[in-house]
């Protein structure tokens, strides 16, 4: 696992802050030095948090995602937020990796879930019987096994290749469902349990990828107990046919209250 750079600084910082003869003005150098870029999908992108920044477009970028709230927690001096709603891993080495350089101190990603066919398993398993819908969820667990691993690959290595010294911080993907919860979803308790688990194999193949180049996985299903859909307090879109594009991503609380601090730590 790669040693945060961030940490290292924040320490740095805080050791100086006591001998300002010697080191405040290294400190201050490292400080101003530091560059964080932000790459991925909507989770990353804060669909489902609205007040959507127009300059972004098609990829909803907002204030309210993490990458967003991180950097004006933190203020680093430059700060690159190319996450894009709807991306896959090609999008992402086509589209999003322009700003990282061997300056760049930290990175972060969520990438995978379109890979696997995120909405397609949901409109089935929402529009479809449950059988129907635990067929999908196995074609797309298939897909995780035989194919996302050499996707993901590849976008790690240019992660690497572009910032050798980057601390990279990838971050799964919720559970969407509390189990034997009240829910007026529509869909079957066996569906939204299949659905889960869909959740959970996925967190897996990249936490593994992650953990195969030296990346730090953090995990959000911990952060996400209590406030799945079907819970008293959810912090994820149900399924929503006046705006389609926000079902089943995180709200405004689920960016700050679940994706920031678990990136936070992590970083």
């Amino acid at each position: 696992m790669r040693l945060s750079r961030f940490a290292a600084l924040t320490s740095a910082l805080l050791l100086a802050a006591g001998a300002t003869l010697l080191g405040a003005g290294q400190a201050a150098a490292a400080q101003a030095d530091f560059g964080y870029v932000a790459l991925g999908d909507s989770y990353s992108s804060g669909v489902g948090a609205g007040n959507y920044d127009s300059g972004s477009g098609n990829c909803k970028r907002t204030s309210r995602a993490y990458p967003a709230l991180w950097a004006a927690a933190h203020s680093p001096q430059a700060f690159s937020f190319t996450a894009c709603s709807g991306a896959r891993t090609g999008d992402v080495l086509s589209g999003q990796l322009g700003p990282l350089n061997s300056g760049t101190d930290l990175v972060s990603i969520t990438i995978g879930g379109n890979d696997a066919g995120f909405a397609d398993v949901m409109t089935t398993c929402v529009l479809q019987s449950e059988s129907t819908c635990v067929n999908r969820v196995n074609q797309a667990k298939a897909y995780v096994d035989s194919t996302l691993p050499g996707q993901l690959n590849q976008v790690y290595n240019a992660i690497e290749s572009r910032s050798p010294n980057a601390h990279v911080v990838v971050i799964g993907y919720p559970r969407f469902y509390k189990l034997n919860g009240t829910c007026t979803t529509g869909l079957t308790e066996g569906e939204r349990a299949a659905i889960n688990g869909a959740s959970d194999h996925l967190n897996a193949a990249i936490a593994k990828r992650a953990a195969d180049h030296g990346f730090t996985f953090a995990s959000v299903a911990g952060a996400f107990t209590g406030h799945e859909i079907c819970s008293g307090a959810p912090w994820l879109h149900s399924v929503n046919w006046l705006n389609i594009g926000e079902s089943y991503h995180p709200t405004a609380a689920g960016q700050s209250g679940g994706y920031l601090p678990v990136f936070t730590n992590a970083a």
